[in-house]
């Protein structure tokens, strides 16, 4: 099956900075409709008002973490099957297991680009 390019991305970071970047390295990949949360709860919020194809979150993020937000998703029946990819600047092997045990569909270490978010994604979602 087809990846819908078109689908609706929801990417969370409490960093503006990085929300740019991330928007940025989509737009290179064609996915042009994204939008941004700036912490896990404000994401939950948004997951649960609207359809999104993929959910691309930070893990350090402050009141609500990525990794709070991945458990709240996975333990939700509505959202549980979306594909989540968690960023980190951390690749701790704890955190990459505590991710992997919530249910993470992939992870990526920071600093990333456009070809390892593509790689990334495409294990997640098939070929685009």
């Amino acid at each position: 099956m087809a990846v819908d390019m078109n689908m609706k991305v929801l990417i969370v970071d409490d960093y503006k900075t990085m929300l740019r970047i991330l928007r940025n390295l989509l737009r290179q990949l064609n996915f042009g409709n994204v939008e941004e949360a700036s912490d896990g709860g404000e994401a939950l919020q948004k997951l649960r008002q609207d359809r999104f194809g993929l959910v691309i979150s930070d893990w350090n993020m402050e009141p609500m973490t990525g990794i709070q937000l991945l458990r709240a998703v996975r333990s939700d029946d509505s959202l549980k099957h979306l594909p989540f990819v968690m960023i980190t600047a951390e690749s701790k092997s704890e955190n990459v297991i505590a991710a992997k045990e919530a249910g993470v569909s992939n992870y990526i270490v920071k600093p990333f680009n456009a070809e390892t978010l593509r790689t990334k994604l495409v294990s997640v979602l098939g070929e685009f």
